[in-house]
């Protein structure tokens, strides 16, 4: 059989075809729009997911045998806000995960609230990022609009609505709402009465791997599958490209360099660190993961690359990078303010250290070793639970850089494990869909069956000491400047 996983990122979707086995058969993507229509805004058109992830399944089953499709699945882009009113149509543009417009929600809930409660009712704390601020904002902002709300979903659930018509979340991506009482597996009735919403507004939970319904009748006609095709529940797209990467069981990591960051750590029993600067989330496999999140990893090399530097020459710009450990500049990656573990959404990126001789290499440099440093912050959290982190997988579209890869392992000082297919949330959708339709008889064991590492970049000695050096004066700059981003908006 067949197994479709959708990819619904930020710039673009993502679809992998996937048999039984784990042979991946075809990849395709189709691009949409992202609006700013404010500074710190960040919005995209819901119905463009739907429209580009119809377009892109066509495409990826024009050469297949369309009866053999027997499940989709899914690995979406967290924290959005997306609202439907009682004729199932958007209410207003959704709200996405990196944007800030939420600050006022987001200090209301930590200091008035108390980050002390909100721990206590969903094992994390408010940031701008996550959902229940967004619908604090909708309240106090959009009244009209809030009242017409009948249903609240996540970006990928929408298309599992639009598919299925289940309105559904799993508890990965739900724990990334500020709703969901992680621990115990239920929206929290203290959180959904803080919002002023109902839980006949919020969607049935699932596991990341159970079926939660049938494609549309129509859809398969159109698409021309079966109408026994099951909609998988799907996972947030870190849980996803964990799956996708084998990082299921105690203690594996997972490092994502994708238009976010993250570092993900796979756990069988629940934890959360005193300070809530990780994530402490459900997990895809039915289990729990920590999580650190960077807003802004390899979009800023991006930014770096083609809004600075003016060119689309990612490999060729690295090529005169050769004096590792030994950068006299340094880059705070703070582009869209920062999540994990600052939780500061005025922090600013900058370049600190040039001089009359500091070369566009150096920059360069600064830049991708600015985004491993951040990553490492968190990773250092996860480290001071007794959390033992010597290895990790690695995604994205940053891991596609044999020199970023390189820097993970040496910064963080892990054994870094590449796998066959960098396909991440995508891979991990199809693998949730091939467990959801009972190819296997659980995640743990469709990962494991599916996933091969094909190289491994060990740490060197020798220049690990040397980044230790330049970490320990990395970690003193955003402190030292915390009150001048504090500042700057005023």
């Amino acid at each position: 059989m067949l197994y479709i996983g959708v990819d619904l990122g930020t710039s673009a979707v993502k679809l992998l075809l996937m048999d039984g086995s784990g042979r991946i058969h075809k990849v395709v993507s189709r691009e949409y729009p992202l609006y700013f229509p404010h500074p710190a805004w960040s919005e995209q058109n819901p119905e463009d997911w739907f429209t580009a992830s119809m377009d892109g399944m066509k495409e990826l089953t024009s050469e297949c045998d369309k009866s053999q499709v027997a499940g989709i699945s899914f690995g979406g882009q967290m924290h959005g806000l997306v609202t439907l009113d009682q004729a199932d149509e958007v209410i207003r543009p959704a709200i996405l995960w990196n944007d800030g417009r939420s600050e006022k929600e987001t200090d209301y809930l930590n200091q008035t609230i108390g980050k002390e409660k909100l721990s206590a009712y969903t094992a994390n704390i408010a940031f701008t990022g996550f959902t229940a601020p967004k619908i604090l904002w909708m309240k106090r902002n959009e009244p009209e609009n809030f009242a017409r709300i009948c249903r609240i979903m996540l970006p990928k659930d929408y298309l599992a609505y639009r598919l299925s018509g289940s309105f559904c979340t799993d508890y990965s991506d739900a724990s990334g709402m500020l709703l969901l009482d992680v621990a115990h597996k239920c929206w929290s009735e203290e959180m959904m009465e803080l919002c002023g919403i109902t839980r006949k507004q919020l969607p049935d939970l699932y596991e990341s791997y159970e079926v939660v319904g049938n494609l549309k009748e129509e859809l398969a006609k159109e698409l021309g599958f079966s109408q026994d095709v099951k909609i998988i529940a799907g996972a947030g797209d870190n849980a996803a490209a964990a799956v996708g990467t084998g990082t299921v069981g105690e203690g594996c990591c997972n490092i994502s360099l994708g238009t976010s960051g993250t570092i993900f750590i796979s756990s069988e029993s629940f934890k959360v660190d005193c300070n809530n600067a990780l994530h402490s989330f459900d997990h895809a496999d039915g289990h729990f993961h920590l999580m650190g999140c960077m807003l802004s990893a390899a979009s800023c090399n991006k930014w770096w690359m083609e809004e600075i530097l003016k060119t689309k020459e990612f490999s060729r710009e690295q090529e005169g990078i050769v004096k590792l450990g030994e950068n006299h500049v340094f880059y705070l990656p703070y582009l869209m303010g920062e999540r994990s573990p600052h939780n500061d959404p005025r922090a600013r990126a900058c370049f600190i250290g040039m001089t009359m001789d500091t070369s566009r290499e150096e920059m360069t440099q600064a830049v991708l070793e600015g985004v491993v440093y951040g990553l490492r912050d968190s990773l250092e959290v996860a480290r001071s639970l007794g959390i033992r982190i010597d290895r990790t997988k690695i995604c994205g579209g940053g891991a596609k850089s044999p020199l970023w890869k390189k820097m993970v392992a040496n910064i963080m000082n892990v054994k870094v494990d590449v796998v066959e297919n960098e396909e991440g949330p995508a891979l991990g959708g199809a693998i949730l869909a091939a467990v959801g339709c009972k190819e296997y008889p659980d995640v743990k064991t469709a990962a494991d069956s599916i996933v091969k590492v094909t190289e491994t970049i060990e740490p060197d000695g020798e220049l690990t000491e040397k980044y230790e050096k330049q970490y320990s004066k990395f970690r003193q700059m955003y402190p030292a400047l915390k009150a001048v981003f504090q500042n700057l908006g005023e």
